[in-house]
């Protein structure tokens, strides 16, 4: 569907009245711009999509459904001009001693790991590297049936919550839309179940030995992105919890 300002402001569930007051347009105006009875100027409609919170994408088809050159570029992450990106996500997630971190797409495809997550995996007795090597998305490496959402101690919890945040950035990305559409139908209704008071997501996995280690997870954004690419581009490292994980973790560095 086409980010119009129309559909923008309806998925966002705002009035014409309370954009305009936003904006600083008026409501009458703002009408004439919805129904095509008017051109809003390209700062007036850059304003409007301010106040709308429109991703860059969004910002994109909304300029040239009115007329207007974009204003902002989608290179692709191996682009000559994303070298100085792509070294600041290296330095990032292979720092010394760093956590087991993936570097994931708007479309949650993995496009960066690092050898604490190979270990990671290695510990629950996947193929790390042989994994890692290839294409892996990892809503489908969850989600789908057999998949690896068998690992988590707290399934149905870890798989909601997962669930949750990828259904709210779909609401203005539409290729992740697709793709949880074309999952929906493996999923199996989730109960809350309660893992904890820690204020951050955290989830324990079982190991091939029998072992339960225990994480956390953040994730790291880069602040007010220009191109849709990096505006995409999230960097999630998963955080020992406690003492005996990051001592299986260590192990597995020094094995």
């Amino acid at each position: 569907m086409t980010a119009t300002l129309a559909t923008l402001r309806k998925s966002r569930r705002v009035s014409q009245l309370e954009l305009s007051l936003r904006a600083g347009v008026s409501q009458r105006h703002l009408s004439c711009i919805e129904t095509g009875r008017a051109r809003a100027g390209r700062e007036t409609l850059i304003a409007l999509l301010d106040s709308l919170g429109a991703t860059l994408q969004e910002r994109n088809q909304a300029l040239l459904a009115a007329g207007y050159a974009p204003a902002h570029t989608e290179r692709a992450l191996e682009a000559p001009e994303m070298a100085p990106v792509r070294a600041a996500l290296e330095q990032l997630i292979h720092a010394n001693g760093a956590a087991p971190a993936l570097v994931l797409d708007g479309e949650y495809n993995v496009v960066m790991a690092n050898e604490g997550l190979a270990r990671l995996m290695t510990l629950l007795g996947l193929p790390g590297q042989a994994m890692l090597g290839q294409p892996l998305n990892l809503l489908r490496a969850i989600f789908a049936p057999g998949g690896l959402r068998s690992l988590c101690v707290d399934e149905a919890w870890l798989c909601g919550e997962m669930w949750a945040r990828a259904c709210r950035e779909a609401e203005h990305l539409p290729r992740l839309r697709a793709l949880l559409d074309e999952l929906r139908p493996t999923l199996q209704p989730w109960a809350a179940v309660e893992t904890g008071n820690l204020p951050v997501l955290a989830f324990r996995l079982r190991a091939a030995d029998g072992r339960v280690l225990s994480f956390f997870s953040t994730i790291t954004s880069f602040g007010t992105p220009l191109d849709i690419t990096l505006a995409s581009l999230k960097v999630e490292h998963l955080f020992p919890s406690d003492e005996a994980t990051r001592l299986a973790l260590a192990d597995g560095r020094a094995g």
